[in-house]
């Protein structure tokens, strides 16, 4: 005579936390994919990007994502706010998802920037989608910033969905305006978002000032949310 198994609540925790893991690895996995470099199709405005974007999540349904205040690995501590402020305004454009901004100075700023893919941080989402009211936390590091002799920016973000844990999306990506594809890409952005006949003086303006410089970045960046340039 055969007996059935018995399920203890310990074997139950057991598979819950394995199940947490596995889901834990697969955003792991698809964020490592990204840092190494494997790049999508050109976007809309002929950049191509090492990104990635969860082609099975509507970002859309998201409601109300909390933007964490740029960190910093740069010796520039005033490019995070700037960028920080870029990115807002041009997420707030692209009408995909409501915002909240923790800022630097919040208590909570760098508990949600530390060890966010550790299983530790994993357990802890519930609490963090409770805390901050969003349904997603979008995180970012100023890897890299130089004001002169030319000016560069390093970017790394990435948007997680705090029901599951899911990577959303993520980018990994430099702006040097000594490439020649950043000067055509800049006279992209003028024609389509400032529709001005200054145009060419705003490219100049755009080089040479950092301000304007953060909010071509920041366009750029959003540009790549949009699943129908895949």
């Amino acid at each position: 005579m055969h007996r059935k198994p018995v399920h203890s609540s310990h074997t139950k925790m057991m598979r819950r936390a394995l199940r947490a893991r596995a889901g834990l690895a697969l955003a792991s996995l698809a964020f490592l994919t990204l840092t190494c470099g494997c790049e999508t199709p050109l976007n809309n405005n002929g950049m191509s990007n090492s990104y990635y974007l969860n082609p099975y999540k509507d970002l859309s349904t998201l409601g109300r994502v909390a933007l964490v205040e740029f960190d910093n690995d740069s010796g520039y501590p005033n490019i995070s706010s700037d960028m920080t402020q870029a990115l807002f305004t041009a997420l707030q454009k692209k009408q995909i998802f409501g915002l909240t901004i923790v800022r630097h100075d919040d208590p909570q700023w760098r508990g949600l920037q530390d060890n966010i893919d550790s299983l530790q941080a994993l357990k802890k989402l519930l609490a963090m989608r409770e805390a901050l009211k969003c349904n997603g936390l979008l995180v970012a590091t100023v890897t890299e910033y130089q004001p002169y002799p030319r000016l560069v920016v390093g970017l790394r973000l990435k948007l997680l969905d705090l029901t599951d844990g899911q990577l959303l999306w993520g980018l990994e990506q430099v702006w040097d305006t000594a490439d020649k594809s950043i000067e055509r890409r800049i006279k992209h952005y003028f024609q389509s978002e400032q529709r001005s006949g200054l145009a060419s003086l705003r490219e100049e303006l755009v080089i040479i000032s950092s301000l304007r410089f953060a909010k071509f970045v920041a366009y750029e960046v959003v540009d790549t949310l949009d699943h129908s340039q895949d």
